[in-house]
């Protein structure tokens, strides 16, 4: 399964309201590297090619998402997305332009029906030194969001950038844009929040030994281990250090376009259990919590 015109998910830029601590936390905790900086704002990225994975920017007292930055397969896909995404009921924020932060190539940013901020870029910098490491995260996997109206906003993911479903479940909808198994998937809830953000480790012990260094660092694993049915992905979740959910996991399914998307009644599992080793305990109170909490900036008809 792909996108005719996304190839993944490339970064995520948060405001945060303290730079500093983000910058320790994120470096020292949870093993991101520094790419590029500016006065207001930190470009950190991981072992894979991507120039970053995560931008935080100084902004108010709240953590806030400025948007989800999805990769372009070529430069006449930016056109196409566009076109796409006003016959879709979205509008475009900034047209294709050069972008002016680090990591550069061309952007587009558009907003979706219900105000999320997408930005579709091309010929972005790509570290040279991809390489893997122990217990770094290599990119990013797949990020989620709420949804108070999970059709319409599947719809406009598939017309507006071509993504496909992979899986439904009671509560989320997964799509698809490349090999993995989801790069952005919708849960199903009454706000349009960001749910969380997950990061692809190298395997099943650094996801294992990056749940004990954030015990460690005093942020406890809010649902975890485990392995999730759609994508058969193994997850450790944790509150960051603003309320922003994260997640790290490992071993993402990887299908083409003989997978068969599957419905609710395909996933479900025996009573007690929310994953398929039924080790831990269900998500936390608190996690639950957190995932209503992060919301996109606003624009002025937003407001």
């Amino acid at each position: 399964m792909s996108s005719p015109w996304i190839s993944g998910l490339r970064s995520v830029a948060l405001d945060v309201p303290d730079l500093e601590r983000a910058e320790d936390f994120y470096t020292r905790v949870w093993h991101l590297q520094v790419a590029a900086r500016t006065d207001d704002a930190l470009y950190l990225r991981g072992t894979g090619a991507d120039h970053h994975l995560l931008a935080l920017h100084r902004g108010g007292a709240a953590c806030a998402i400025r948007h989800v930055s999805l990769r372009a397969r070529n430069a006449e896909a930016l056109q196409a997305v566009a076109e796409a995404a006003v016959r879709a009921g979205g509008r475009i924020v900034e047209a294709s332009a050069p972008i002016s932060e680090p990591g550069g190539g061309i952007g587009l940013t558009l907003r979706d029906p219900h105000g999320r901020l997408l930005q579709v870029v091309h010929g972005d910098a790509l570290h040279a030194d991809a390489h893997g490491a122990e217990d770094q995260p290599i990119r990013l996997a797949h990020v989620v969001l709420n949804s108070h109206d999970v059709a319409a906003t599947q719809a406009f993911f598939e017309q507006a950038l071509g993504f496909r479903l992979a899986d439904r479940t009671r509560i989320m909808a997964f799509l698809n844009c490349n090999a993995d198994h989801h790069s952005v998937a919708l849960g199903d809830t009454d706000n349009d929040a960001l749910n969380h953000i997950a990061f692809v480790m190298p395997d099943l012990e650094s996801v294992m030994r990056g749940g004990g260094r954030m015990k460690d660092a005093g942020h406890e694993i809010e649902w975890g281990p485990g392995r999730h049915g759609p994508g058969d992905n193994a997850f450790n979740y944790f509150i960051g250090p603003f309320g922003e959910v994260i997640e790290y996991t490992a071993e993402v399914e990887q299908i083409d376009d003989s997978y068969v998307a599957g419905g609710p009644a395909d996933w479900t599992w025996p009573p007690g259990r929310v994953d398929q080793w039924g080790i831990s305990q269900p998500p936390s109170a608190r996690l639950k919590e957190a995932q209503r909490q992060v919301f996109f900036i606003p624009t002025p008809e937003h407001s």
